[in-house]
């Protein structure tokens, strides 16, 4: 429905000052802060994307997904009964086998994401992209995060974008899709919302910000513009897409604005883990430290804490 975007036009000015009255928002404390951040793990893909990946740093990657935050600070908060886990585990598709024989061993079923179609850059010939992401669900991926190619955004190619996604939303088959926009390398605001309106026609189950190796990743106009999309998506055809911010999150306070950011646009319905994703790496060391001076009142020594 090409109709849809023809005639975007995104306010930048506008959306940048709703972005910095988002930066000025009084933070929750105490009990309530407690809670929006243990809420901020459930929605987690914990993720390990580097080229010295092992099947033991994998292992031990899995075994903090099941058990993200200590268990006694679970107990104190009452929370240790409510299976407090990440909403996934993303490598790379060659350490897809090792995450799911680990969170099997590990007896839990916390889903493995793979990124897939060329990621990160996406210059890669289109059978290339499929033949990845069909390997990586036969490994047992059950979440696909695809990246789109930037270069048929900036050229206004919208059929051919839609295209590439549709053929990679069949090769994922049964499972879930998301689809990395990199908003930081596709020149505006409106190609922002464009591209988010075709990956969702195209099939996508999630809309994701970014590949977390540009130079700008997530941002709150880029968060603000892509949940409008997803909000007008919603509004014409019924059905719920989801968001995942990622790339350059690294605080507790900055995961609960992306959560009030999303309760405030699309409502509290879409604060769980099967319509709200944070994509970030070294996010739960300080989410637990958080929640660490919460119950205890002072910070953490670095022995205390188990890395991811």
């Amino acid at each position: 429905e090409l109709g849809w975007i023809s005639k975007v036009y995104v306010n930048r000015p506008a959306v940048v000052r709703h972005a910095e009255q988002i930066k000025k928002w009084k933070t929750v404390k105490g009990n309530w802060q407690a809670a929006w951040l243990l809420r901020a793990v459930t929605c987690m893909d914990l993720t390990t994307l580097a080229g010295d990946d092992t099947p033991s740093s994998v292992h031990r990657l899995c075994f903090k997904a099941k058990h993200p935050i200590r268990d006694d600070l679970l107990k104190a908060l009452h929370m240790h009964e409510k299976g407090i886990t990440v909403g996934a585990v993303c490598v790379y598709p060659a350490r897809v086998p090792d995450a799911v024989n680990a969170l099997k061993a590990a007896g839990c079923d916390i889903p493995v994401a793979s990124v897939a179609a060329g990621f990160p850059a996406g210059q890669t010939p289109l059978e290339t992209k499929l033949a990845e992401i069909r390997l990586a669900v036969e490994c047992g991926a059950r979440e696909i995060d695809i990246v789109i190619s930037r270069s048929l955004v900036l050229t206004g190619q919208w059929e051919g974008l839609y295209e590439e996604i549709r053929l990679c939303r069949a090769a994922c088959g049964e499972a879930h899709m998301k689809t990395i926009l990199a908003t930081g390398e596709l020149g505006s605001l409106a190609n922002v919302y464009k591209a988010s309106m075709i990956a969702m026609m195209a099939g996508s189950d999630f809309i994701k910000t970014s590949t977390g190796k540009e130079v700008e990743n997530a941002t709150f106009p880029v968060g603000i513009v892509m949940m409008r999309a997803i909000k007008e998506y919603y509004w014409q055809t019924g059905y719920k897409v989801g968001f995942k911010p990622a790339g350059g999150i690294r605080t507790a306070q900055e995961a609960i604005t992306w959560l009030m950011l999303v309760k405030q646009e699309l409502g509290m319905e879409w604060l769980t883990p099967e319509l709200f994703r944070l994509g970030a790496s070294s996010l739960l060391g300080d989410i637990e430290q958080q929640i660490f001076y919460h119950v205890t009142g002072s910070y953490a020594l670095q022995h205390e804490l188990a890395m991811a």
